[in-house]
Parts: structure tokens; sequence; C-alpha cells
């Protein structure tokens, strides 16, 4: 192959579709929470993790798919599979008007997680992504998984959980 027919250095091509999956969570909401993403690529697996000692769960769902696309080095087709439609609508939907409204919600408020939005946006922007829902806790292997990952890395800060009142 000649040099003018190769494919430019940062294009994405065919052979480099990465599935990712997502998840994260709190317990209690708001509390000490996890987050989890499995990256795919040519059968090679990664898992990440992570948690935060006081969080909530939809900013663990941002910081997994946040993560999950930091940790590509070069540009590349995706299909991301989330169990939280706050991050697949958000991104899919609702962030051009946060945007265009200079990061106000249709009420005029500031938007929430307003920091973890804009670094999803930003990271997104050099992939080609299709942003796929799942039911969460619903047989998707890969779901469970992530959601398992979610889980051990809350619990491994060892953050005792409240007790309930009866």
């Amino acid at each position: 192959m000649n040099e003018d027919m190769a494919p430019a250095e940062n294009a994405a091509t065919a052979t480099d579709l990465v599935e990712i999956w997502t998840d994260g969570g709190c317990k209690p909401n708001p509390g000490p929470g996890g987050w989890g993403a499995l990256l795919c690529y040519r059968g090679q697996e990664r898992e990440l993790s992570g948690g935060e000692a006081e969080t909530t769960n939809n900013r663990m769902e941002l910081t997994a798919a946040a993560e999950a696309l930091e940790a590509l080095k070069r540009p590349c087709r995706i299909v991301l599979h989330t169990d939280s439609e706050y991050v697949r609508n958000g991104i899919t939907r609702w962030s051009t008007g946060w945007v265009r409204r200079k990061w106000r919600n249709a009420s005029g408020d500031p938007v929430a997680n307003m920091d973890l939005w804009r670094r999803l946006l930003d990271v997104s922007a050099k992939h080609d992504i299709e942003w796929k829902w799942v039911r969460g806790h619903s047989g998707d292997v890969n779901n469970e998984r992530v959601d398992q990952l979610a889980t051990a890395a809350r619990d491994a800060m060892g953050i005792p959980y409240p007790k309930r009142g009866k």
C-alpha cells in the first residue's frame, strides 16, 4: 500500500472497534461509591475500577464512562454500553442544549455534575461512539461484570454502611 492510500494516523478504522461496558453506584446514595469499566478490543479485555468516599450514583456512572474513554490511546470506533439513562440521554440529547445555554439546564439552573459532563464531552469528541443503553441486572453478562467491579471498588474503601433505623 502506498503512503497516499494509508489511513490517516488519527482516523478510526473498522478494525478499531472497541466495546465498552460501564457501571457505577453508591450505597447509600449519596455515600461511598464505586465505578467499573470493561474494554474489549480484538479479543483482549481490560478492567478498570475505582471509588470515592462521598459521591452519588450519577457521578460514578459518569466517571466510569470518562475513565474508560480516557484509557484509549487513539481515536476509535466504540460501542459503549451503559445501564444509566442519565449518561446516555445526557451525552446524546441534553448536552447540546446545556452547552448552548452556557451550562444551564432547561430551568436555567447550573447543570448538575458539570465537571464530569465537560470531561466526558471532551474525551468523547475524539471518538466515534454509539451509546447503547442496557437494562441493569437483566442478565447482560458484561453489565453484571462491571456492576461487580464497581461494588468491589466501593467495598475496598472499607467505609461501613450507615445502619438504618427501624
